[in-house]
């Protein structure tokens, strides 16, 4: 494998040594969404009792649902006796009363209706049951890539084995903010007044909306072993965030530890771009070729996060294995950028060829022979720096 340092074009600020925000959480996982970088991970891959956190991957499955034409926002649902039998948070639904999905994702989302959530999941279960429902929700959470997540029911209610790390939260509001933006906006919606009759339970429990730093969802959580949690999202200009956070011994300290993280996320960091798509960002030789080198260049611009506070400068690594033989396809895949950011995850970003390389024919064959010759006596290549 050829490692060659990046152009001096790439060199790009470092940081200042970066300190970690000392959450008071339990258990925390932030991300740059525009960017994928993780900006916080303590204990973010416990499985943990995310109590009604976990209601998220029930809203998941009823938006795919809906998407598959399964399902219909004016649907009207039948109230069981097994929903109704809830406490907690609820619509206070009555058995063999039929409510419109539209208002029971509004009620799961807004309300944190338990008996809500147990009617999409007994219309949705394989076998009608919310038990065949939870059994489903863990397999599609591990199709998702959310392995440290296993459900017992449908709505986080306290039950042996009911676990998510805080990772596969995180990764389930992503999903809900990529893959359904038609439905996200419910949200961020502070009020839901289903029955006039119970007008006590009609706020949106989420400490942030409202608060003028972007937050526009996701949800809630509490029950005595848990503690209070949070899963939300926040965007500021061209950038979003996704944290979650466990374990907090208080409503209060939920809305102010939640309110701190946004605020660090955003106010600490920045995302800038080092290069344009399509800019050469490095070369790459070429074996038998009628070029003896390919640019590399990156598909889209690549931009990063850094921490704002700079010093002095770091450059990235170019790495593939080569050299390349002929013939090369323009916008194959070549090589990967490596970024290492100081006090943040690596990022890899992949190159690939900017213009195509025939074959050489004959005369490339003698001089690649030539060079390998030359090499042979010459001894092993050090790695190469276009610095």
């Amino acid at each position: 494998m050829i490692r060659i340092l990046a152009v001096a074009a790439l060199l790009i600020p470092a940081a200042l040594p970066l300190h970690a925000f000392e959450t008071r959480a339990t258990s925390a996982f932030v991300i740059d969404h525009t960017t994928g970088t993780v900006l916080l991970n303590k204990n973010a891959d416990t499985p943990l009792p995310p109590a009604s956190m976990s209601k998220l991957m029930t809203l998941f499955l009823a938006f795919e649902a809906i998407e598959r034409g399964q399902l219909s926002m004016t649907d009207e649902l039948v109230v069981s006796a097994h929903a109704n039998s809830f406490g907690g948070s609820t619509l206070f639904l009555r058995t063999g009363e039929r409510v419109k999905v539209e208002d029971l994702l509004r009620g799961i989302i807004v309300l944190s209706g338990n008996d809500a959530c147990v009617v999409i999941a007994e219309a949705l279960s394989p076998d009608g049951t919310e038990g065949g429902f939870a059994r489903l929700m863990t397999r599609r959470a591990q199709e998702l890539g959310m392995t440290n997540s296993t459900f017992a029911n449908s709505s986080g209610w306290p039950a042996a084995g009911h676990r998510m790390s805080m990772r596969d939260l995180g990764l389930l509001a992503k999903h809900l903010l990529d893959d359904f933006p038609e439905y996200y906006p419910m949200f961020s919606e502070k009020e839901f007044l289903f029955d006039p009759n119970e007008s006590s339970n009609r706020r949106n429990r989420n400490p942030l909306l409202g608060l003028g730093i972007g937050a526009d969802g996701l949800k809630t959580g509490h029950t005595q072993e848990a503690g209070y949690g949070l899963t939300g999202s926040a965007k500021q200009g061209d950038r979003r965030v996704i944290f979650v956070l466990s374990g907090m011994d208080s409503a209060a300290a939920r809305a102010e530890e939640s309110e701190a993280v946004v605020n660090w996320a955003f106010r600490q960091f920045a995302q800038r771009t080092i290069a344009t798509g399509g800019e050469r960002i490095a070369t790459a030789k070429v074996w038998e070729g009628s070029e003896p080198e390919v640019g590399l260049v990156p598909v889209e611009d690549i931009s990063v996060l850094l921490p704002i506070l700079t010093g002095a400068e770091v450059s990235a690594d170019v790495v593939y294995t080569g050299p390349i033989q002929a013939p090369v396809t323009a916008g194959t895949q070549l090589a990967e950028l490596v970024l290492q950011p100081e006090g943040l995850p690596e990022q890899r970003i992949p190159l690939v060829a900017e213009s195509d390389v025939a074959h050489g024919g004959f005369l490339a064959k003698v001089s690649t022979a030539a060079m390998s010759l030359f090499e042979a006596i010459r001894g092993p290549a050090t790695p190469e720096s276009g610095a």
